[in-house]
């Protein structure tokens, strides 16, 4: 496994990277993002299928370029897997994506803007107590603290972020509880019906919903999608997903939590982590995260109820800590990124063939109406914001030039 690949199996719904650069010399990518500056002269209407980071980037450069467009999105309000929650700290969590995982300078080149004041705060995250729990014994490997930093946003989140700084100038544009049930691009115009209703009409269509939407029958395409693009679609595996936040009366947890012994770190189960939430935050509080993805995350998901889940989570910390977690357990939000029923999973992980070639296969426009975009598809930062930005971004370049 190389390390790119060793970075993209951990690259996550939030909180991936900490399992990284344990044992390798920097966490921060190279791979910047590169702000689409051409030419022109389109003077059409576009549609974007979903407001998370691919769709709301993809609409903040048609909107720099003066370009029409409208924004569908399924669920109640606009985000995607950027999701926070403000009533179980004094700090918002974010309950989706969480870590920046290159240098905070990407979040200029996202908006490249020089007229705009993008002063944000910022936590160097350098964990500095890491244990395993393995076979029923907990160990310390707190070398790891010397390898591994990387930030977060320490007063906001990444939806913190887009509701700031992306999402003003293009709210007017977002249409929101409006799942597209059809998508018709056999004429010269392409349509989106959205609640076998109501009909949006364009010239071109973006779609960037997570491919378990697309892999699932969500949304009819008429006609239906050509089988090179269904293959490469259905090729892409995207697991199960949970992100779990706890707050105790007191801290008897270390900074990060991992399970199996340090050989699971470069294996799948690596992919399983509590870690602590209220790291260098300005707060009092101990809240505990649990992140958890791919197929680890599936005996959490699959239970029935949040209060089974809890319920799960808190006798997993009991057996660990020998019951201080539901001793000194007060309260707790749950995002059960599997049972949205406009997300139904995690990120993309794993590809049936090569991987480049699946992307641009996908990427690929159809008769020059129809495009796609997402963190599945971003060459350079898969599974990642600023991926799918990246990936909107080029989705918009390309239909336009």
């Amino acid at each position: 496994m190389n390390r790119k690949e060793f970075i993209k199996k951990s690259l996550a719904l939030g909180i991936g990277l900490p399992l990284i650069n344990l044992f390798l010399d920097s966490c921060t990518s190279d791979e910047g993002i590169d702000f689409p500056v051409f030419e022109t002269n389109f003077s059409g209407k576009v549609l974007i299928v979903g407001a998370g980071a691919a769709g709301l980037a993809a609409g903040y450069l048609l909107h720099r370029y003066g370009v029409d467009f409208e924004i569908l999105e399924a669920n109640s309000t606009y985000g995607g897997r950027t999701k926070r929650n403000t009533s179980l700290a004094n700090f918002p969590i974010d309950l989706g994506a969480e870590w920046i995982h290159q240098s905070p300078s990407v979040l200029a080149e996202i908006i490249n803007n020089p007229e705009i004041d993008a002063t944000l705060d910022f936590i160097v995250y350098n964990p500095q107590s890491i244990k395993t729990y393995n076979s029923g014994k907990l160990s310390s490997i707190n070398f790891g603290s010397n390898y591994y930093s990387e930030h977060k946003f320490k007063n906001t989140s990444w939806f913190g972020f887009f509701e700031q700084f992306i999402v003003p100038d293009i709210l007017p544009k977002i249409r929101v509880n409006s799942p597209v049930t059809n998508i018709n691009y056999q004429s010269q115009k392409v349509t989106a019906t959205v609640n076998n209703t109501t009909v949006y009409e364009a010239d071109k269509i973006l779609i960037t919903t997570p491919i378990n939407v697309l892999k699932s029958d969500l949304i009819e395409f008429t006609p239906k999608l050509p089988s090179d693009k269904t293959n490469a679609i259905n090729s892409i595996t995207m697991g199960d997903g949970i992100k779990v936040f706890i707050e105790f009366s007191e801290k008897f947890y270390p900074d990060i939590l991992l399970f199996g012994g340090v050989g699971a770190l470069l294996s799948d189960s690596s992919e399983k982590i509590y870690y602590d939430a209220a790291f260098r935050k300005n707060t009092t509080k101990n809240i505990l995260g649990f992140f958890c993805v791919q197929y680890n995350a599936t005996p959490y998901t699959s239970l029935g109820s949040d209060q089974e889940i809890i319920a799960y989570i808190l006798a997993e910390l009991d057996e660990v800590f020998d019951g201080k977690a539901s001793k000194h357990y007060l309260n707790h939000v749950i995002q059960n990124w599997s049972k949205e029923p406009y997300i139904l999973g995690s990120y993309a992980s794993e590809f049936d063939g090569d991987e480049n070639a699946i992307k641009n296969t996908i990427s690929n426009p159809i008769e020059n109406k129809v495009y796609f975009a997402g963190e599945a598809i971003s060459i350079d930062n898969q599974s990642t914001v600023d991926g799918a930005c990246e990936s909107g971004y080029f989705a918009v370049e390309t239909m336009l030039t």
